[in-house]
């Protein structure tokens, strides 16, 4: 049974940082492609962050230089460093796995206010 269980949202407050993480049991994780997406209330999911089964990473451009993905293989843990974090950051962050399919975390909570 392939799980994906994200973890580290909250509220913060703008300018603040968290770390989100995402914990994948039931796939050779390290074969998989991880990414974060994120849906605000009203909006379609969007992709935030992607990296590679090699560790190659790309984002959206609008989040470039805030926001950082990185994997731990032998934790099988994706990870999503957010700093400078805005009030428009605020959505439902989720954990993407994907390998001929995808798998999709129940998602975490980011809430970005004063």
């Amino acid at each position: 049974q392939v799980q994906l269980v994200e973890s580290g949202g909250g509220l913060v407050q703008p300018g603040g940082s968290l770390r989100l993480s995402c914990a994948a049991s039931g796939i050779t994780f390290s074969i998989y492609a991880m990414g974060w997406y994120r849906q605000a209330p009203g909006k379609q999911r969007e992709l935030v962050a992607h990296i590679t089964s090699s560790s190659r990473t790309s984002y959206a451009d609008s989040l470039k230089g805030r926001f950082t993905i990185s994997r731990d293989n032998a934790k099988n843990t994706v990870y999503l460093q957010m700093n400078s974090l805005k009030p428009e950051d605020t959505a439902v962050y989720y954990c993407n796995a994907n390998h001929l399919r995808a798998y999709w975390g129940q998602g975490t909570q980011v809430t970005v206010s004063s």
